[in-house]
């Protein structure tokens, strides 16, 4: 479905960490991230452009694994690759950047699925970029760039 009619959809939020940091993701507690970058794999089945925007806000609580790790001061999400459709493809776009990344963050972001994890480590920023449009690409979904 490509379709901008409906505002629901996926989306890859592509994040650059500046320097090496431990940051404690709530009750998962400290965990180490590595200089580069980390493609972070979500969807939004009810409102995809306030999904993106609160995302990209840097005023927000504390919710989602993700919301620890870009409002770290060494955190910049540089880009949100998105596509529009209504259902849940998440895990097959996760399974694809799985497959293209340097590692993953195990368990991060997917309490609610039987994956690995939902966010995964690029030490290239090309590559991160590569994979999440190409990850939409192999399941038949047009991938969108969003520019803040």
């Amino acid at each position: 479905m490509d379709s901008i009619d409906i505002d629901k959809g996926n989306y890859c939020l592509v994040i650059k960490m500046e320097e090496d940091s431990n940051i404690k993701i709530g009750a998962k507690g400290s965990i180490f991230f590595s200089k580069g970058y980390y493609v972070y794999v979500g969807s939004a089945l009810n409102i995809l452009s306030k999904r993106i925007e609160r995302h990209i806000s840097k005023k927000k609580k504390k919710h989602w694994h993700v919301d620890y790790l870009l409002l770290n001061k060494n955190a910049d999400l540089k880009e949100v690759i998105y596509t529009y459709c209504t259902e849940k493809i998440e895990c097959q776009i996760s399974d694809k950047i799985n497959k293209k990344s340097d590692a993953n963050i195990e368990h991060f972001g997917c309490s609610d699925c039987n994956c690995e994890s939902h966010l995964y480590y690029f030490k290239d920023y090309e590559k991160a970029i590569k994979s999440s449009i190409d990850s939409y690409k192999k399941i038949g979904y047009k991938p969108y760039k969003w520019f803040n």
